[in-house]
């Protein structure tokens, strides 16, 4: 009874001890679609090393525009080139990976002119890349998992109001995740508002151009000051430290993979709404590797 007894509690210590690690283990969001160098989408989920992958960019739309998606050197919307995807999509899907539609980028055409003009983009999103019905979808008959902000532009107006209305098109079925990619300066100056709203899922803020709040030679002090700020004012479920994935993928902001897993991560990892890293980019991280060096201290 004794040794059964014994091998019971050391069982449970070692579950205990699973689950402690599974709390603070976080994941990686990476970025592809800007760069025909990149390899496929299918590619980029066989690596084993995202868990999120956000399709860049819905560059163009609002203020009465025809949305257009830019996968610039992957495929050609145009010609209808793009519902190729589908497949990989659901490939990556099947592996338990989230895809994700990032809409904006940091050079496009999109404004919200009206909360009216937000509700119809939310209806075109839905339609066209979620869990509605268009003739017209680009990417085909894949189900995308959610909407990235990633406004970089136009104005701070009604992002809340799109928010919302993509986020009511939960109650349908399939749960629509909504994410973000604000500047790391706080509070963001284009969806400051709209974060305030509570319905982002995942917040990978963008800790890279941003010298007030980047890392930089070592020093993470502003690093720090910043994630705290993110951290305890945003009501997402989980903030993201975004980070350019060699040093040419941004003008500042690259942290070395050494300098991540043994200063960065150990200091912001404690926090509850730790979340993981996203990379910018697929392409840039084909050249460094970085995912891979740092998956495991994630």
């Amino acid at each position: 009874m004794e040794l059964q007894s014994n091998r019971s509690l050391a069982l449970f210590s070692i579950v205990i001890l699973i689950l402690a690690a599974s709390c603070d283990a976080g994941g990686i969001a990476i970025y592809w679609g800007q760069n025909g160098g990149e390899g496929t989408l299918a590619e980029t989920c066989a690596t084993k090393n995202y868990d999120f992958v956000n399709i860049a960019f819905l560059p163009t739309f609002g203020n009465g525009q025809q949305p257009m998606i830019d996968l610039s050197g992957h495929c050609n919307p145009n010609v209808g080139e793009c519902t190729k995807l589908s497949t990989d999509i659901k490939s990556c899907q099947a592996k338990g990976i989230k895809v994700i539609l990032s809409i904006g980028g940091g050079a496009g055409s999109y404004y919200l002119a009206s909360a009216d003009d937000a509700r119809e983009v939310a209806t075109y999103l839905w339609n066209n890349f979620l869990g509605g019905q268009s003739t017209t979808r680009p990417l085909g008959d894949a189900v995308l998992d959610g909407i990235d902000f990633d406004i970089e532009g136009g104005t701070n107006l009604y992002w809340d109001v799109l928010a919302k209305s993509l986020s009511a098109y939960s109650s349908m079925g399939k749960k629509v995740y909504l994410t973000a990619a604000p500047q790391c300066p706080f509070p963001d100056a284009w969806i400051g508002n709209a974060l305030k709203t509570g319905l982002f899922d995942y917040v990978w803020v963008q800790f890279y151009n941003n010298p007030p709040c980047q890392y930089s030679s070592s020093d993470i002090s502003n690093l720090e000051a910043a994630w705290e700020q993110w951290t305890a004012d945003i009501p997402a479920k989980k903030i993201f430290l975004g980070l350019p994935a060699a040093p040419a993928a941004a003008g500042s902001g690259f942290i070395p993979a050494d300098d991540l897993t043994s200063q960065v991560l150990p200091s912001i990892k404690n926090s509850s709404k730790y979340g993981g890293v996203m990379l910018w980019s697929k392409y840039y991280d084909d050249q460094t590797n970085y995912s891979s060096s740092i998956k495991s201290d994630v």
